[in-house]
């Protein structure tokens, strides 16, 4: 498997939106709102890429994993962190999550930050795992209830 940064020469955006989308399939009746995955296009995913740090995992042709990085004041947000549910459970995740860690020390950011949606309780369990803790309940606009979870991970 090869973990590489999404440069100009990157190509492939269908593949990867049907990706994200398969790996994201899941969610669907399970949150509310829906998905921001569901309104990516191949144009606006290229777009995405090309304004935050974005990496894929392949092997050979097959696009295995992907995560999107945003620099923020104080944290490096991760977004979109996909991996085809064929190839779950294969440690993945967890090494696009150390390319962030790592992305975070060059950048001098001092910590991780993503979101999950509060119906995912899997998701929370397994960034728990990683290290990551509860820091915020946050609302979608237009809710008055919780529909995310934010955690960070410090850097060290």
């Amino acid at each position: 498997m090869d973990i590489s940064r999404i440069d100009g020469s990157f190509s492939r955006w269908d593949d990867l939106l049907e990706m994200i989308l398969a790996s994201f399939a899941y969610m669907e009746g399970r949150i509310d709102p829906p998905s921001s995955a569901l309104r990516l296009t191949p144009a606006n995913l290229a777009e995405k890429a090309a304004r935050e740090i974005a990496y894929v995992a392949l092997e050979g042709h097959q696009i295995l994993a992907c995560v999107f990085l945003r620099p923020e004041a104080d944290c490096l947000y991760i977004g979109k962190l996909a991996v085809a549910p064929d190839v779950q459970g294969r440690g993945i995740g967890r090494q696009l999550v150390a390319v962030a860690e790592e992305v975070a020390r060059a950048t001098r950011l001092p910590a991780l930050r993503l979101e999950t949606r509060i119906e995912l309780v899997e998701n929370h369990a397994a960034f728990a795992a990683l290290g990551f803790v509860r820091t915020a309940e946050n609302a979608h606009p237009g809710f008055s209830r919780a529909t995310s979870v934010e955690m960070r991970k410090a850097i060290v």
